[in-house]
């Protein structure tokens, strides 16, 4: 053997001894670390426990034990890991336990996973016997979890809002209290800087750790910064700590008193007040008729101060909680005797965390009984003053409730938010402080624009939204864009939206918009939109058409308009019309898209007995879509009631230059690209260039027609007279404004603009 060979021998030898002196080593200090934490864990001391099963498990990955035992502990600080741990530890050693399909059950529960849950529960309740008690436990899971499905399967639209870092801790925070300014926000914590019993932060010498393992509740203040951000928090524990735990209640007497919970004789409601210079005075304990040997865990006092509604066990054979009410006539005198607020409130299981809106009319609650979706979960019941009872209860849905505990619901000041303590997935570790919000819509408004050059706007285009309730129930919301292109709708807040966009009853695209949360009245989002679209109708070929309110008659001065159409159609055979129909807004859209259509047909119906083909003409309504001017005046409606005629272009297509009319006509015809200029509500047509100076024709039919243009070709003037009446029209700067009485002394306005 060469000196290489025995080398590498030796070296072998020596690791395979060294292993051989580790591993018993190792595998003692496994079996020591999983020995500590099975004590802790069986005191339900779960957060001590967890160390030493990770130690465990960084050596030995596969410690069935220490992964089913540190999986159910994690169930209140980290549900996902909890459910993997357990997961890896059935499939490791399927009788990793004998509860482990129960405890499969629990974590799928708390992970949403409920036909999963049910599954695993059914398999549980297969191995206990007919007698068991757990039988009753093992069927209220599956209720749950079927509970929870339903309500999972239709939420509502909720916003839930953590209150962030500053506020919620790795520890349990709960039991939010709000001054009536909405400014300060006392709460429990059971983080690190309590001080429990001693009056000195926490640690395991001084002995503020209770007996699972966790710091002792303390009453924490905090001061807003903002909507979104609070001041560090300061301890109340000077005052209102007593030697174990001390919970916020309420506030209330102008934030000069504070209900408050203290373990004292296993727990009782106390009330402290604050003194002038600002600090609380030591709480004192409610009478006789409140506290009890038993547990009395939350309460609520009415604003005069003279109704408690409270939690018990006094009453309950088996020391569940209950809630119960108590009067006083005066504020300095004792509460009375305690009422049960009844079986629509009260169940076998624990009900508790009472709270009552200012008006008294609803009354908010947790509960482990009635349709939970597993724990404590929030409902309401609504007071029948006729009967003098309770109504009964209402979960408050997802996701306001989860599968685990939901407690603690206090509404804010001016009740249109709340507040709630709750263990739930996405938490900084065991039970938050939430705020609750119902989302709110949002305006969006904007135009919309023809992307060929991002500037021209479109009229006449129907935007509708498309989304979805939180329940999957379709929402749609319309609107269609007036002549400046703009549009505006009031949609939900807090959801993607498909909106599809078209002009004419065709589909020009479909964009997909997505709306952020509001939870105020007051938002609004400006959203323009670019769309592949170029309008082939030509705009003001001839003169509109104006109609009286709710009519779709042709006036006199309409025929006359309609007369000129028909001559300039039959001298330009190759050009093609479309007879569009308008309304104000004095009825609904459903009835002015059938009046548009209706005037529409009334002059389509005439130049068609005038000799023109139905195939060169089309109709269409916009009822009140596309009004040419705001409805807010008697004469803006008049020039919404209209129809307009425009010559249909192919795409690409210019004006052409039309034919002059070969027939006497009631106007004076059409000549080039002046054709169809407006002169008002049935004016004639200038058939020349319109050159500076002043002219006076008389027609065929005796109307004599005034003309003055000014020296720059920016202002006309026109002056007709017939036997049908008389027209005043003033052009300028692109404005229109006419004047016109017909023979029977009727008189119309007229004020727009004119391309």
């Amino acid at each position: 053997m060469d000196n290489l060979s025995r080398r590498l021998l030796q070296a072998s030898c020596a690791v395979a001894l060294t292993a051989a002196i580790a591993t018993p080593a190792q595998a003692q200090s496994t079996r020591k670390d999983l020995k500590t934490g099975n004590k802790f864990f069986e005191q339900e001391n779960y957060r001590a426990a967890l160390p030493y099963y990770e130690k465990v498990l960084a050596k030995d990955p596969n410690n069935a034990k220490a992964l089913f035992n540190a999986g159910i502990s994690y169930m209140s600080f980290d549900k996902e890991k909890a459910s993997d741990y357990i997961y890896k530890a059935q499939k490791l050693k399927p009788k990793v336990s004998k509860d482990v399909e129960y405890w499969l059950g629990r974590v799928d529960h708390l992970n949403y996973n409920f036909d999963e849950a049910v599954a695993h529960f059914q398999a549980y309740n297969a191995t206990l016997k007919k007698n068991d008690q757990r039988k009753e436990e093992i069927a209220q899971l599956m209720q749950h979890s079927k509970n929870a499905k339903v309500q999972f399967n239709s939420p509502k639209d909720i916003f839930v809002k953590n209150l962030g870092p500053t506020i919620n801790t790795q520890f349990s925070e709960h039991s939010p209290v709000i001054s009536s300014d909405d400014k300060t926000l006392i709460f429990t914590s059971r983080g690190e800087k309590v001080t429990g019993a001693t009056g000195q932060p926490s640690d395991k010498k001084n002995k503020s750790i209770a007996a699972d393992g966790e710091y002792y509740e303390d009453i924490f203040e905090a001061k807003r910064v903002d909507d979104e951000n609070w001041e560090q928090p300061r301890s109340l524990s000077a005052s209102l700590n007593g030697r174990g735990h001390d919970a916020s209640t309420q506030l209330f007497d102008n934030d000069t008193k504070l209900l408050m919970y203290r373990n004292d004789n296993n727990g009782d409601i106390f009330v402290a007040e604050r003194g002038p210079n600002g600090d609380w005075t030591a709480p004192k304990p409610l009478g006789s008729n409140i506290n009890s040997k038993s547990y009395e865990g939350d309460a609520h006092i009415t604003q005069d101060g003279l109704t408690l509604y409270f939690s018990t066990g006094r009453y309950s054979e088996d020391g569940t909680l209950d809630l119960y009410v108590s009067t006083r006539p005066s504020i300095t005198a004792e509460f009375g005797p305690a009422k049960s607020l009844g079986g629509a409130i009260n169940t076998r299981y624990d009900d508790d965390s009472p709270y009552l809106s200012q008006d008294g009319k609803t009354l908010y609650f947790s509960s482990r009984g009635h349709n939970t979706m597993g724990g404590y979960d929030i409902f309401k019941s609504e007071y029948n003053a006729e009967t003098r009872r309770w109504g009964q209860a209402e979960n408050l849905g997802y996701p306001v409730n989860t599968p685990d505990d939901d407690s603690y619901y206090r509404l804010s000041p001016d009740g249109s938010y709340a507040y709630l303590s709750s263990y739930r997935i996405g938490g900084y570790g065991e039970k938050d402080i939430y705020t609750i919000n119902y989302i709110k819509n949002a305006i969006i408004k904007g135009k919309v624009f023809s992307s060929r050059d991002s500037t021209s706007v479109i009229p006449g285009v129907e935007l509708v939204f498309s989304g979805a309730q939180a329940d999957k129930t379709a929402l749609s919301f319309r609107d269609v864009t007036k002549f400046d292109g703009g549009y505006q709708v009031a949609v939900l807040s807090g959801r993607t939206y498909q909106v599809a966009v078209s002009k004419d009853g065709q589909n020009i695209e479909t964009q997909e918009f997505a709306v952020p949360v509001s939870t105020n009245d007051s938002t609004t989002i400006t959203k323009n939109f670019y769309v592949n679209y170029i309008d082939t109708t030509a705009r003001n070929a001839f003169a509109n058409i104006y109609f009286d309110t709710d009519k779709y008659r042709l006036r006199p001065e309409s025929i006359k308009e309609l007369n000129n159409i028909s001559n300039v159609l039959k001298a330009n055979p190759g050009i093609n019309m479309s007879i569009e129909g308008h309304c104000d807004s004095r009825n609904t859209d459903e009835y002015n898209m059938v009046l548009g259509q209706n005037r529409a047909e009334a002059a389509y119906n005439y130049l068609k007995k005038q000799g023109i083909a139905e195939t060169r003409m089309t109709t269409v309504s916009y009822g009140e879509r596309r009004p040419a001017a705001p409805n807010d005046s008697p004469e803006n409606m008049q020039l919404n009631r209209r129809d307009e005629f425009r010559i249909v272009l192919k795409e690409g297509e210019t004006m052409p230059t039309l034919n002059p009319t070969t027939t006497g006509a009631t106007g004076t015809g059409a000549t080039g690209t002046d054709a169809g200029t407006l002169s008002g509500a049935g004016a004639s047509r200038t058939a020349a260039p319109l050159t500076p100076g002043k002219s006076k024709v008389k027609l065929a039919d005796g109307t004599k027609v005034k003309t003055k243009v000014d020296e720059d070709s920016d202002k006309v003037k026109v002056k007709t007279k017939s036997p049908e009446g008389d027209t005043k029209t003033k052009t300028k700067d692109g404005e229109l404004d006419g004047k016109a009485k017909d023979a029977d002394g009727n008189k119309t306005k007229i004020k727009t603009k004119v391309d």
